[in-house]
Parts: C-alpha cells; structure tokens; sequence
C-alpha cells in the first residue's frame, strides 16, 4: 500500500527536479547571452566612433563627437585619399604583403611538411630552431638585420622588406602548419608514393591541397602582422616614396591632427582592406587552429 502511494510522489519530485534544471539552464543562457552582448558592445565601440567621426564635419564633432552623424559626409575619405597618398601607400602594403604571404606558404609549408614527417634526428633538431625563432624577440637582431640589408643595397626597396618579413614570420608559420600537417593521416602521401608519385608531387596534389584551412589561418595572421607593422617600414623605407599605409597615415596624422573628420577618414581606409581579407578568411583561422591541436 505504501509503495503504491510513493510512486506519485517520486514521480512528481523527479518532474519537479526537472523543471528547476530546465529553469537554471534557461536562466544561465540567458546571463551568457547577456555577458556575450556586453562583450561585443564592447568591442565595437571603438570601431563606431571611428566610422562616426570619419563621417562628420568639424562642427559636428565640436558639438556631439559620439553621436550619429546628421548628416553624414562622405568628402572626408575623398579628401584623406588625395591628401594622405593612400594610394602609392596602398599598393606598396599590397605588393609587400602578397609577395611575402606567397613565399611564406610555400617555405613555411614544404619545410613544415618535411618536419612533421621526420619526427627524430635532424627534422626534430630543426623543428626546436624554428621554435626557439618564435620564442626570441627580432628586436634583438634589428641591427644586424638592418647592416645586412643595408650591405645587400635594398635598403628603400621592396625586396628587402618582403626579405625582412619572410624571415620573421617563417618561424611562426612552419610552426602552424607543422601542427596540421602531424594530425593528416600519412596514408594518402604514402599512398600517392606507391601509385608513382614523387615527394614534390606527393606534397603538392595531395598534401597541400588539405591544407587549406591551415592556409588561410597563415594568411589571416601573417597579412594583419606584415600590414600593420609600423616600425620596420619606417625603418627601412623612410624618405624612399615606397611607405607602407601605416607610415602614411602616421604622416597624415602629423599634419592634420586638428581635422578629427580627416584622420579618421584616413584611419578607415588604411584599415578597410586588411579587414575585408579577414571577414573572408575568418572562418579558416578557427578551424585551423583546432585541427592542428588535435595533433
């Protein structure tokens, strides 16, 4: 009699120990969405204010700098084009960043591809030196680097910028491929080397081709890097009229630190390229990462 009366009850404690589950479940999704919200509000503000002002007359922005533009303008960005030479500064940041992406993938992909695969002796040897070219800042080498290119006479050239920037970065990205490369099963190399395939042929129809999520992870980090770098194109391309877009708008921010609307016109279109590169590959950079982890 008694266990026919209990059952009820146990049915209805465990329903009700359900629904409070369900309750805190809900309730904790709501707070993340709420925490996540604040986050990117956060993290978009500053990009407001940049297009908000960009987009304002100087009266506008004495008198509400923060609030939207009413109406907006569009005359600063023409203005901080022709005034800034964005453009010569554009195509010098883009020459010297595909030329330096270009020998990076296929360096830092042939060599990561022989390191993952030679796990002992030498390629274990040289996988440690890529590390230790992460670890050490190249701050300690800039004067030496800086003679050597200067002794090479490519100091003010390209070449030697898009030298500087291979060099750099190769460690960085023989190590992300690296990682990759070590959690792709073997057999498909080893299978194109039974069918006939030589290790060049082997890496590029087979190999290279699963590496594309790991290839546009490389570009992501590699382009914002060798884009927004400041110093080095100030170093080295100083008074040759070859300056990168960071350079430029430094320049520009020097003489017309008084005209908000200007700077931040200029500020927008030197940040406009590399960030549509990014909303195009950002799903590789995750996606990268995670496979290469795995390994």
């Amino acid at each position: 009699m008694s266990t026919t009366a209990t059952a009820p009850q146990d049915a209805t404690a465990a329903r009700t120990a359900r629904q409070r589950r369900r309750t805190r479940s809900r309730f904790g999704g709501y707070a993340l969405e709420l925490v996540m919200i604040a986050v990117a509000v956060v993290f978009l503000f500053p990009v407001y204010a940049l297009v908000t002002l960009a987009m304002k007359d100087p009266r506008q922005i004495a008198e509400s700098p923060l609030s939207p533009p009413a109406p907006p303008t569009f005359a600063n960005f023409g203005d901080a084009w022709s005034s800034a030479s964005l453009g010569p500064a554009l195509v010098s940041s883009a020459l010297i960043t595909t030329v330096s992406l270009l020998l990076l993938i296929v360096l830092g992909s042939t060599g990561a591809y022989y390191l993952a695969r030679r796990a002992r002796g030498l390629g274990y040897g040289l996988y440690v030196l890529f590390l230790l070219g992460i670890v050490l800042p190249f701050q300690l080498g800039m004067i030496p680097l800086y003679k050597l290119v200067d002794s090479l006479g490519w100091l003010g050239t390209y070449q030697g910028m898009v030298l500087f920037y291979t060099g750099i970065q190769l460690p960085f990205t023989v190590f992300l491929y690296t990682g990759f490369i070590r959690a792709l099963p073997a057999d498909y190399a080893q299978a194109a080397l039974i069918d006939g395939c030589d290790h060049r042929q082997a890496f590029t129809r087979i190999v290279f081709p699963l590496l594309r999520p790991i290839t546009g992870t490389v570009i992501i980090l590699n382009a914002v890097f060798i884009w927004n770098d400041f110093f080095t194109p100030l170093l080295y391309l100083g008074g040759s009229g070859k300056e990168t877009v960071p350079v430029g708008v430094f320049s520009f921010v020097g003489q017309y630190v008084s005209d908000y609307g200007l700077v931040f016109a200029g500020l927008v279109l030197a940040a406009l390229p590399i960030l549509i590169v990014f909303l195009l590959l950002q799903r590789y950079v995750i996606k990268g990462f995670a496979s290469g982890l795995k390994g």
